[in-house]
């Protein structure tokens, strides 16, 4: 039992990258939290802030694309999934990645970035290679967000090194490849679980198909999000984000979330989608006005869109593909409550500056708890085999 246990981390990506996902969630922003408190610096080439922002967009998310999906891809293509010592590998750059940017100062400069650039690359080109030789043109849109963050990725390392590039810029892009990315793969998971849900329950009304329309709003909101990456103080960029917002509340409002109050599982996923809304309304409102402060926008996209999606994927794909129940319990629904709370209090910081500290730290700590029970909970889960493996 002990070795099925030590090799069934290994059979599928979801496994060692949600817990990768996860654990560093809980790590790194205790130790931001720590650093910010206490006025420390780290051994980085980036500020304390921006390493903050660096680990979240380029160090957690890609993990937890990169389980979503290595997972996914071959259900998609009914190909074999990565596996063994390719899957190893994998995690292993993701690891050096976080080594090298934590301790960049104490690097050869093209050694930091060439090193924490290798994942995001090897990831990029193994969906690549997947899609391509299953011969799967639908999911050739997939590496694009991946190699936009690479891009993104280094441009932060090179702003950070003093080169001429504007400010935010690969920040900004980053930010626009996953709100892409879940734009795209949302649309078609959220509509599918929530109709098969209210199909069993014999609902009457179920989610509008996936259109034209859905394509329109998905293009909105790529075109202001780009508009805001290359000209962030445009108002054209901010009136195209506030249509990109309208026409994605009504594509969800289209899913009928309402209907799967009764299921967290569920429930959630239409809440991480409704802070794409909010976050592009409050961005779109921030560029055209003084009302608004950017932060609060960016971290409606950040910790609320990206984390509640991540949190709501991984907790529905470790269950599913763990045989268990799709069912979210107490201890889950704690968990989303507290990445709920922890945006609301990160926005809250933003739009209260005589606040700052004390609610930035509120919100770090309710993320720490929300990722923290993932960690201890679903932990166990990723690293055991299936349990119908088991009978």
């Amino acid at each position: 039992m002990a070795g099925k246990k030590s090799t069934a981390v290994w059979t599928i990506a979801f496994r060692p990258l949600f817990l990768a996902a996860s654990l560093w969630a809980t790590l790194a922003l205790a130790l931001w939290i720590f650093v910010l408190t206490q006025g420390l610096t780290l051994p980085s080439r980036f500020s304390p802030v921006d390493w903050h922002a660096h680990e979240m967009l380029f160090g957690f998310i890609p993990a937890a694309i990169a389980g979503f999906l290595l997972t996914a891809i071959p259900n998609w293509t009914g190909r074999a999934p990565v596996r063994g010592l390719p899957l190893i590998g994998l995690v292993v750059l993701w690891v050096a990645g976080r080594i090298a940017c934590f301790g960049s100062a104490l690097l050869p400069v093209w050694l930091g970035v060439a090193v924490d650039s290798m994942f995001l690359l090897a990831l990029c080109l193994i969906v690549a290679r997947e899609i391509v030789l299953a011969g799967n043109p639908r999911n050739l849109i997939m590496p694009v967000p991946i190699a936009v963050l690479l891009i993104a990725n280094v441009l932060t390392h090179l702003e950070a090194l003093g080169v001429a590039v504007p400010a935010g810029l690969g920040r900004r892009l980053a930010i626009t490849a996953v709100v892409f990315l879940i734009s795209v793969i949302a649309g078609r998971i959220i509509p599918a679980f929530t109709r098969n849900w209210l199909a069993v329950r014999k609902a009457e009304k179920l989610p509008a198909p996936a259109g034209r329309f859905d394509a329109v709003a998905i293009a909105v909101l790529a075109l202001g999000l780009l508009g805001w990456v290359f000209f962030p103080a445009s108002p054209a960029s901010g009136v195209i984000l506030l249509a990109g917002a309208a026409l994605n509340a009504w594509r969800l409002a289209r899913w009928h979330g309402i209907a799967t109050t009764s299921e967290p599982l569920l429930a959630i996923l239409h809440l991480g989608y409704l802070w794409i809304v909010i976050g592009t309304a409050l961005l779109g409102a921030s560029i055209i006005g003084d009302h608004v402060p950017e932060p609060a926008a960016i971290h409606a996209l950040t910790a609320g869109a990206m984390g509640t999606m991540v949190l709501a994927v991984m907790s529905r794909v470790s269950l599913g593909h763990t045989g268990r129940m799709l069912h979210a319990d107490a201890i889950t629904t704690t968990a989303y409550a507290a990445i709920t709370l922890a945006t609301l209090t990160r926005i809250a910081a933003a739009c209260l500056p005589s606040f700052y500290l004390p609610l930035v730290s509120l919100s770090g700590v309710l993320w720490i708890v929300s990722f923290g029970i993932f960690v201890v909970y679903y932990g166990p889960m990723l690293l055991s085999p299936r349990i119908d493996a088991l009978r």
